[in-house]
């Protein structure tokens, strides 16, 4: 049988017990079937099981990363045969660790991040690689304890520096919560005869890609890339694209797509190109499955960008 898995991330006392605890508080939600909660840190706050809707409830903690298996985690569904699992995750950890252990019939059908807009600086600049694993992959960013007149353009580039998917709501002191209204235009038109991708969004541009690539389908681009490209000298099709930093140094990595077409300038492994190509979206074993493929239609050597690797400021 499949587990549905809700999946509370953020740092301490960012407000996820408060949250669970509200929850199995609602009868509606709770509605008497066994519910299984998995706790990876203890805070302040603790849960009142007494509190709860009904009876069960069943709490398990967890407190080392090491302790977090995938056979724990199976025998936790054996003792108490829940039918959806309650996770609050530990700031600290990094995602995969779960995800890369979470049993084969698990599945998290939402995964919520909280964050404490009075303390989020602080996190952001010392902890910004763990900051970035959660806001990578989750569904809905809550900032909680936001003052009453707090400008929280702040909070919303904070989110969508690193994803333009994340719905982000914000609950002041005074009770109320209002969702993020800010449009975020791209910086380049995706209706353009032909995409003109400059140096400096290159970042932006990729990430919208792999979020929506139905979108570009069937459209043209035009960018600036560095080729890699594989071993097989009769292999006309390449690589092309950039070294894309998210948070720090350590986490650089190439972010490239795949080019078929013509070669004819015998374009090399970290040769810098312009290119301008017609994408569709198809299978391709760079992939392990779908992505988009880009056709050339026109390709030029070119000048490295003034800064080679690409970020999302």
């Amino acid at each position: 049988m499949e587990m549905p898995v809700y999946l509370f991330t953020g740092f301490l006392e960012a407000g996820k017990t408060k949250c669970i605890q509200e929850t199995l508080e609602d009868s509606q939600f709770n509605t008497g079937e066994p519910i299984l909660v998995i706790c990876c840190e203890e805070g302040v706050e603790e849960f009142d099981p007494t509190s709860f809707a009904g009876s069960n409830v069943a709490i398990e903690f967890v407190e080392e990363p090491g302790d977090l298996t995938t056979e724990l985690m199976e025998s936790f569904e054996k003792k108490h045969h829940p039918k959806m699992v309650m996770l609050e995750y530990n700031g600290m950890w990094m995602l995969d660790l779960f995800y890369s252990r979470m049993p084969e019939n698990w599945f998290v059908c939402q995964e919520m991040l909280f964050i404490d807009a009075t303390t989020v600086k602080t996190y952001n600049t010392n902890m910004r690689t763990q900051m970035v694993d959660k806001l990578q992959s989750c569904e809905i960013v809550i900032f909680n304890r936001v003052p009453v007149d707090k400008d929280v353009m702040e909070l919303h580039q904070m989110v969508r520096a690193i994803s333009r998917r994340a719905t982000i709501a914000y609950e002041y002191t005074d009770g109320t919560m209002n969702y993020d209204q800010i449009e975020d235009p791209l910086p380049f038109d995706i209706n353009a005869p032909v995409i003109e991708i400059k140096d400096n969004d290159y970042a932006e541009w990729y990430r919208d890609l792999s979020e929506e690539m139905e979108k570009y389908d069937g459209k043209t681009v035009s960018f600036k890339g560095m080729v890699a490209r594989g071993n097989n000298p009769f292999d006309k099709s390449f690589a092309v694209g950039r070294h894309v930093m998210v948070c720090c140094a350590e986490d650089i990595t190439y972010r490239g797509l795949v080019c078929k077409g013509t070669d004819q300038l015998k374009v090399k492994t970290r040769d810098w190109i312009h290119i301008t190509a017609k994408i569709t979206i198809e299978s391709h074993d760079l992939y392990d499955g779908e992505g988009p493929v880009l056709t050339a239609i026109k390709v030029e050597k070119a000048e490295p960008p003034e800064q080679p690797v690409a970020t999302f400021y």
